[in-house]
């Protein structure tokens, strides 16, 4: 019994602690040092959750793409890339393939379609748009993503563990203040009661003492009175024969 509650513990201490980097890790990533084009990114690597199925198969909808900080002089035809874009009317971050390649007096152009569209982006994009290039992409995980970056995912997959994580961990500090506690008191009665054995034994020392002392005084005065009684039998002898001596005369 003892064994299975340490493997829980045990168990429960592992979970705990992955959630805790899990929830290290999504706060790195989404409180980290933003870019101006707010992105942001680890060691050069930014997550996303693909929104649209318009790169499938490559990617679809759900999955969450890794993007890495590229050198844009160095992009070619086929390159999947994340850029600034504006899609319905709005500012926002595309991923699609590079399909052709401008350069007006130094300066390059990129036209960009999706795998999954009949037609390219009609905005044409810079260096400057560039936010990274597209490295690998890890299926459905975009939603974990998403979840996580709602005010309920984030309550019920970071705070709650952790929250569960702290009681749990109060409480096996108060456990283990309580078994120390008694420890403490279970030991201050064993040294009593072994105090107690100690003055005991002591006690029997001293009447075993006092039991030859006396016993030996009584022999002593049996000797004297065994003395004594010699003494007068060896004055009465000689009493008589001096009694004898003079009626002979």
């Amino acid at each position: 019994m003892q064994s299975v509650k340490k493997v829980a513990s045990i168990a429960l201490s592992v979970v705990m602690w992955i959630i805790i980097l899990v929830a290290a890790l999504y706060a790195f990533t989404t409180l980290a040092t933003r870019e101006d084009g707010g992105v942001s990114d680890i060691a050069g690597f930014t997550p996303l959750a693909v929104q649209s199925d318009s790169m499938a198969p490559t990617f679809n909808k759900g999955d969450l793409i890794v993007i890495q900080k590229c050198d844009t002089s160095k992009l070619e035809v086929g390159d999947i890339v994340t850029f600034h874009t504006i899609i319905d009317n709005e500012y926002a971050l595309n991923t699609h393939r590079i399909a052709a390649i401008d350069e007006v007096n130094g300066m390059r152009s990129f036209t960009t379609k999706g795998d999954n569209n009949d037609v390219a982006d009609t905005h044409i994009i810079s260096d400057g748009d560039i936010v990274g290039k597209y490295v690998f992409a890890l299926p459905q995980m975009g939603k974990v993503m998403d979840f996580l970056s709602s005010s309920m995912g984030f309550l019920i997959v970071i705070v709650l563990p952790m929250l569960l994580f702290f009681i749990y961990q109060v409480y096996h500090l108060i456990v283990v203040g309580m078994n120390l506690k008694r420890a403490m008191a279970e030991e201050d009665r064993l040294a009593a009661a072994a105090a107690i054995v100690d003055a005991e034994g002591k006690g029997d020392t001293a009447a075993v003492t006092a039991d030859n002392a006396a016993e030996q005084l009584a022999q002593a005065e049996a000797k004297l009175e065994e003395a004594r009684r010699l003494k007068a039998e060896a004055e009465a002898a000689m009493s008589a024969t001096k009694q004898e001596g003079t009626d002979g005369e």
